[in-house]
């Protein structure tokens, strides 16, 4: 046991570092390293914030690790360097203000080396000087590292915005579970307020209930965070200044899908199912939570490589990603694929910035011309609750 003096802003406390929760000191050693400052999140000057979820790279190492699931011709050459390339290509091409890794980043029973393979998976976000952020799925624990150790890892890293959970909230369940604020443009009169707000959490990997089998699910103590932080959120907005009369809309990310996401068929969602929805075997009731919360607009996922739909129940789309990694399990022919989510703002009478307005999605096929494709609009002010499509590639 040994005492350590841990600086968290306007804090500095002498604390017995082996009762500590791991997150605060992952969260105190962040801050640290990236000298005092987290960097914010804004929507630009052309009025738009722009996510690019990358869901499932299976990464694992590297060069040597082969693909799965690709055609003949593909194979000899194939190797988690596609995914890697895959990932270059789509932040070139989309130029997001963020990156977001929806789990099972690493497939952690063919990763030797976790750390080594993290660094090398997110390796094209950190050098893209992009800021990003992460949850964990069913595999990234796999490896050497546990899932407290893999997210321990991650908010280590240059340019993530990730958290290995809040600091003010002593217990709960998992690790990834934190919500970062994206304020409005600078120089208009939200720019000190949050008009978008993004919820990451660990929905974990397998059920510990013994009578209970199969995937894991978001616990009650997670569902008590993200009520209290939604409506912290909705009070700060609602409130001078320019106090506003809803809630700003919200988004979820996390990685196996919750049970709602079988409600679907091929009549009322954009995109294609191909396999069945791998959710826990036990409905958390989290999906209820989100739409007593009233701002979450969406909920983005990826467990089930093959499913790549969004579909819209009770005012919120849920959305797969599609699989996007070579060394996961997918669909000879069919292409690894990535989705794009653009929220936009409304003009001001005085011709500024004001709140969102709408948030649209496209996919990007990693094909030779990165192919857009079923863009749609999620949610737009004028007609909450309406679906329509929009051509792809976010005109």
């Amino acid at each position: 046991m040994s005492m350590k003096e841990v600086k968290i802003p306007f804090l500095t406390v002498v604390v017995v570092a082996a009762l500590l929760p791991i997150w605060v000191l992952a969260a105190a050693k962040q801050h640290h390293q990236k000298g005092g400052e987290t960097k914010k999140l804004r929507f630009g000057s052309d009025g738009q914030f722009k996510i690019l979820q990358v869901a499932d790279m299976h990464y694992g190492n590297g060069k040597t690790t082969t693909c799965l699931d690709v055609l003949p011709s593909q194979f000899p050459t194939c190797s988690d360097l596609n995914t890697t390339a895959f990932v270059h290509r789509m932040i070139q091409a989309e130029k997001p203000s963020l990156i977001v890794f929806t789990g099972d980043n690493i497939f952690g029973f063919d990763a030797a080396d976790a750390a080594k393979s993290l660094n090398e998976a997110y390796a094209p976000a950190i050098s893209s000087n992009i800021p990003w952020a992460a949850v964990l799925g069913n595999h990234d624990q796999e490896s050497d590292l546990s899932r407290e150790g893999v997210m321990k890892h991650i908010v280590g890293l240059q340019n993530t915005l990730a958290q290995v959970n809040p600091l003010d909230q002593d217990v709960i369940d998992g690790f990834g579970n934190y919500n970062l604020e994206v304020s409005g443009v600078e120089g208009s009169g939200f720019e000190n307020k949050s008009v978008l707000n993004l919820y990451f959490l660990d929905s974990g990997d397998y059920s510990t209930v013994p009578s209970i089998g199969g995937y894991g699910w978001i616990k009650p103590s997670q569902q008590y965070w993200f009520e209290r932080t939604s409506a912290k959120l909705r009070k700060a907005y609602t409130s001078k200044p320019q106090a506003q009369k809803a809630p700003a809309p919200g988004l979820t990310f996390f990685h196996i899908p919750l049970p709602e996401f079988g409600s679907f068929d091929s009549s009322n969602f954009t995109g294609v199912r191909q396999e069945g929805i791998s959710s826990a075997s036990v409905n958390s009731g989290f999906f209820t939570t989100m739409v007593a919360a009233g701002d979450v607009k969406a909920a983005f996922i990826g467990h089930d490589h093959l499913n790549d739909f969004c579909g819209e129940l009770s005012g919120i789309n849920l959305c797969y990603a599609g699989g996007f990694g070579y060394h996961a399990y997918g669909k000879a022919g069919w292409d690894r694929r990535s989705r794009v989510v653009v929220a936009s703002l409304e003009k001001s009478e005085k011709g500024g910035w004001g709140a969102v307005k709408s948030i649209k999605t496209w996919k990007r096929l990693d094909d030779q011309h990165l192919t857009a494709i079923d863009g749609q609009v999620l949610w737009s002010k004028s007609s909450a609750g309406t679906r329509r499509k929009k051509p792809v590639g976010g005109t």
